[in-house]
């Protein structure tokens, strides 16, 4: 495993159990399709929930939503519409997009939670 992928897979988890604490429920963790991933997957209260999460160790690196380009959302779209498709019972759940941006050091991340940070439409 890479580095880089090492790096991804313990903030996905850190971000994952900071996000339970928070009252979220998880369901999946790196669902990945050809066409993209879903670094989370999960419930908070009756809606469903696709976290990307974004890593920035030094703020001058721009802030992690600034990171989120219109090619990155349609393939977290087009990854979400394949995880409902594979899940028929969540197909009339309410659905949305968050962003989970943490930064610092990696044993002590920060978390800057967005809801619904942006729609399958804009």
């Amino acid at each position: 495993m890479s580095e880089k992928r090492a790096v991804g897979d313990a903030l996905e988890a850190a971000t994952e159990h900071w996000l339970v604490a928070q009252g979220l429920r998880p369901l999946a963790r790196q669902v990945r399709f050809r066409l993209g991933e879903l670094d989370l997957v999960m419930l908070h209260g009756d809606v469903l929930v696709f976290v990307e999460v974004r890593y920035r160790a030094h703020a001058g690196h721009g802030d992690g939503i600034d990171s989120i380009t219109r090619a990155k959302r349609g393939k977290l779209v087009r990854a979400a519409s394949l995880f409902l498709q594979g899940h028929p019972r969540y197909a009339n759940t309410p659905c949305r997009f968050d962003v989970v941006a943490a930064s610092g050091a990696l044993d002590a991340p920060q978390f800057e939670w967005i809801r619904d940070a942006f729609r399958v439409d804009g």
